[in-house]
């Protein structure tokens, strides 16, 4: 068994009160962390969502995203309902005003769409149809060989992977790709299996383009790297 994605992670300000936001959201169920507070898919999701404490302050948009999708107009306005009252918020981001989709940010500003109903890339997935990122062709194709899943769209350089079990597919729009503004406020966690070897996996990842990163982290038992488009992501012992 490859290396799985067993997190995506958010930086934090008051992690409790995101991970509720989340979980009140997606209708998954809020559980304790060694380093913050999870939340745990009941669906096909796959991964996990940590949050974890930070200080640092939001710069800019996040380089990626969840589209959350709809199975009719109503089920879009419920989902905008329910976030809202869990403390979201209307922002813009540059939408058309034709654009159907409603763009919003959790209490700590990170953004999200609801996405309207009938849109066919999405239409097999569940509420979370996808994590929408900015990148490129390279690291879209980096991220398939890295989890060892499918790119089930790679053109005009845009590219997609799901994994073959199903779940939210991973999507990177291509060029032009916005400038780095510092540390990344989401990102991936990955985690060998339980008999899997963590130094094998790093080199692995080293030879498909990853770099070796430090940015603060200090003496830790996971492993710091970044992607070919410089997005920080960690590798977790084995479990």
């Amino acid at each position: 068994m490859t290396i799985r994605l067993f997190a995506l992670s958010f930086d934090a300000r008051d992690p409790q009160r995101l991970a509720e936001f989340w979980a009140g959201v997606l209708g998954f169920e809020v559980a304790d962390d060694p380093y913050g507070v999870a939340v745990l898919p009941n669906d096909d999701t796959g991964f996990r969502l940590r949050f974890l404490p930070s200080e640092s302050e939001k710069t800019g948009q996040n380089q990626m995203h969840f589209d959350l999708t709809s199975q009719s107009l109503e089920d879009q306005e419920a989902t905008v309902a329910r976030a809202l009252a869990l403390g979201g918020r209307h922002i813009d981001i540059g939408q058309l005003p034709e654009e159907k989709h409603v763009v919003l940010a959790d209490p700590e500003g990170n953004e999200f769409c609801v996405i309207e109903p009938g849109n066919n890339f999405l239409a097999d997935c569940g509420l979370i149809g996808a994590l929408a990122s900015d990148g490129s062709q390279a690291v879209g194709c980096f991220w398939a060989k890295a989890l060892d899943w499918p790119l089930v769209w790679d053109q005009d350089e845009e590219t997609a992977i799901r994994s073959p079990h199903g779940g939210p597919k991973i999507t990177w729009g291509g060029p032009p790709v916005a400038p780095k503004l510092g540390k990344n406020r989401l990102h991936f966690d990955l985690a060998p299996p339980a008999d899997g070897d963590l130094q094998a996996e790093v080199d692995r990842l080293v030879s498909l383009g990853a770099t070796r990163l430090d940015i603060g982290q200090g003496e830790v038992d996971w492993v710091v790297l970044a992607d070919p488009d410089g997005n920080e992501f960690c590798v977790l012992p084995p479990r």
